[in-house]
């Protein structure tokens, strides 16, 4: 009997020939197939030294740069920075989710840096006067623009079948070009290309927060909302004969989500501003709204026939084909969610700025998208990855710069300390893949 599970993340994973695409899914890792906590760990650990580490080192090296950063400098902990931080990593986290999509087809995407910008641009503009369009119309200009470019190359890639790298190194100079037309247009010559924005609900959603009460509410609706998902998951897999996580890796996943919940919500709520007669305080709206496109896009890959193909198309491609996927399809697709990624990226870059520009740093911003998917721990050579990994790749990226900003570590400083980071983390990659070779 055929075990359906979560899509795996290995790379170099084949795919039967035979099979219809509908069962186009890999076997259960054996930590996922223990019967109990005990056996769990036991799997957990001889994954660990087969090489097939996860998220542990990243994880692991966030708390290192965490200490190091309080030891230097003791604010780094405060209620204040670490809300800052939670902002501040909402665009390289959204970046990082968009360019996960294409890294799991074994392509990449170079332009999502300009992309985004011009989405935020479209955006902005079509808020502000003359138009003064309400704000979710003008969320979604700027949402079909980027989806649409995404489409674009997406199309060129797979009908054409030029590579992806050459395609999104021309959308990177030509979208910035684009990015520079319209701001400059739209800003005119006396705003230096620069749209300032003046939707209040489009600056609320880094800027604003919500009230002490809701962030609570919020909490507790999520974690619940949660349970219940595990729950319900475990069930009908039960009910049709499928394999069950422990009880016990359940409830720990249970828990941890609450307690990681309670401590921002906490953080959040804590009085940040100086003067006492005017509190700051409250989740930033950004932190919901980060972790509202996060679920969609989990369970987009997780738990639908796309993901699926995705993983499949990852790790074999010739045998996905053979299996029936339509390869041209899905690769077009998995390029328009990265554009409307990159868009909602641009979007919140905006909000977090109050304005945008030509001054946009699309390169940049590209490069720390791929180094927040890939720290995190999804392959560049396509088949592993979650979009878990560039939330935590995404904070990692923000940490460093805000570490440095914080003990005034100068700009160069913080662009090798990435690098290096980086680097080590695809080090990591190779490793696990030469000894998952090894094991095979």
């Amino acid at each position: 009997m055929t075990r359906f599970s979560e899509p795996s993340t290995e790379a170099g994973s084949d795919v039967s020939a035979t099979q219809p695409p509908e069962q186009v899914v890999t076997l259960l890792d054996p930590a996922s197939a223990a019967d109990n906590m005990r056996d769990y760990l036991r799997a957990w650990i001889v994954r660990i030294k087969n090489g097939e580490s996860g998220m542990l080192p990243v994880v692991l090296g966030l708390i290192l740069i965490v200490i190091i950063f309080q030891s230097q400098k003791s604010v780094f902990l405060s209620a204040g920075n670490l809300t800052n931080l939670f902002t501040q990593s909402a665009t390289y986290i959204l970046l990082g989710m968009a360019e996960v999509y294409v890294l799991l087809l074994g392509e990449i995407d170079l332009s999502i840096g300009y992309v985004g910008g011009v989405a935020g641009v479209v955006t902005v503009a079509t808020a502000a006067p003359p138009g003064d369009h309400p704000w979710w119309v003008a969320i979604l200009a700027g949402l079909v623009v980027a989806t649409i470019i995404g489409i674009i190359q997406g199309l060129v890639i797979t009908r054409l079948r030029v590579p992806s790298f050459v395609v999104t190194l021309a959308g990177l100079l030509g979208w910035e070009g684009v990015l520079i037309f319209l701001a400059d247009r739209e800003g005119g010559t006396n705003g230096g290309g620069t749209i300032r924005l003046s939707n209040s609900i489009l600056l609320d959603l880094v800027n604003g927060n919500l009230s002490v009460a809701a962030g609570w509410i919020v909490l507790v609706l999520g974690v619940a909302g949660f349970a219940v998902f595990l729950i319900a998951r475990d069930r009908h897999r039960r009910r049709h004969a499928l394999v069950v996580p422990p009880l016990g890796l359940t409830i720990a996943k249970i828990v941890a989500v609450a307690v990681a919940g309670f401590a921002v919500v906490a953080i959040c709520n804590t009085n940040r501003g100086r003067i006492v007669s005017h509190p700051v305080q409250g989740v930033p709206w950004v932190v919901p709204i980060v972790l509202g496109i996060f679920m969609l896009w989990t369970a987009l890959l997780g738990r639908t026939r796309f993901g699926r193909y995705v993983y499949a198309i990852g790790g074999n491609a010739e045998a996905a084909r053979r299996a029936g996927i339509n390869l041209g399809r899905i690769r077009t697709a998995a390029f328009a969610l990265t554009g409307l990624t990159a868009g909602l990226a641009g979007v919140i870059l905006a909000s977090q700025l109050g304005s945008i520009s030509s001054n946009v740093d699309g390169g940049s911003l590209v490069l720390y998208a791929v180094a927040a998917a890939v720290i995190g721990g999804t392959s560049l050579f396509g088949g592993r990855g979650k979009m878990l990994y560039a939330v935590i790749g995404g904070l990692v990226i923000a940490t460093i710069a805000n570490g440095m900003g914080l003990i005034g570590l100068s700009a160069s400083a913080q662009y090798m300390v990435t690098a290096l980071v980086l680097l080590a983390a695809a080090s990591v990659d190779a490793l696990a893949r030469r000894n998952s070779t090894r094991t095979a």
